[in-house]
């Protein structure tokens, strides 16, 4: 039993091929004359009607190059949907990124708004205010009332 891969089908197909054309060829010369014609035609008729197979490609191909591998659709060809599909990840990774930035945005603002509710409702120094600790001061404080 001969193992073949799929991509090597092909070949075999056609060396299978030529080895049926040149056993015909030999055979073909002690035919008579009438039969050598008809057979002509029929091979020109048949040529004239033969339809192409159509071609297959995958999907998704897989190409590594050392140690490092791509995933590509088809052979590189791409279709305008194929090529939306690829822009669709990137449109995901900058709307995460927008709403981490606006999540981070918010809680920012939080803070600064609890600071200064604490600034106008407490009575403290004038000192407290520029002290460094003071928002960690008030972040323990939020934390132990809630």
């Amino acid at each position: 039993m001969i193992n073949v891969t799929s991509r090597e089908i092909p070949a075999v197909e056609d060396r299978f091929g030529r080895l049926v054309c040149a056993r015909l060829d030999d055979t073909t010369s002690a035919l008579p004359y009438d039969i050598s014609e008809r057979l002509r035609a029929s091979r020109e008729r048949a040529l004239s009607q033969r339809k192409l197979a159509p071609q297959i490609r995958p999907a998704v191909a897989m190409n590594s190059n050392g140690g490092s591998a791509t995933l590509t659709l088809g052979d590189g060809e791409q279709s305008p949907l194929g090529w939306l599909a690829s822009l669709v990840p990137l449109l995901l990774l900058l709307v995460g990124l927008l709403m981490i930035q606006w999540v981070q945005d918010d809680n920012r603002a939080s803070e600064l708004a609890d600071v200064d509710t604490a600034l106008l409702t407490d009575d403290l120094p004038t000192a407290a205010y520029t002290d460094p600790g003071f928002l960690e001061f008030l972040k323990t404080n939020r934390e132990s009332t809630q």
